[in-house]
């Protein structure tokens, strides 16, 4: 098993409600992808964090091998949402992979 674990900080630049609306569509388009991309095995995307968190959204994931993982950065369906609904609206971003 390979976890996929990112945190991602959003735009300073975005007001509180559209932060809001654009970690819903995170968690929404990211989550739907369980089921579609092959060697998906989880996706939990987090996004109501405490106020001491100095991220905005944290996506954690499972793959069946490094393979999968690698087949999920190319797949359609996760680049059409990242370039779509998490790309536009991300400063920074940070992740790490390992396997369990």
């Amino acid at each position: 098993m390979v976890k996929h674990i990112i945190l991602w900080k959003l735009k300073e630049d975005l007001g509180a409600n559209e932060k809001r609306a654009v970690r819903e569509n995170i968690k929404r388009e990211l989550e739907a992808l369980e089921g579609v991309v092959p060697g998906l095995v989880s996706m939990n995307i987090v996004v109501d964090s405490l106020e001491s968190s100095n991220a905005d959204v944290m996506m954690d994931s499972a793959f069946e091998s490094e393979e999968a993982l690698k087949g999920y950065q190319t797949h359609p369906a996760h680049v059409k949402a990242a370039d779509t609904y998490v790309r536009p609206f991300t400063a920074v971003r940070m992740c790490i992979d390992y396997e369990e």
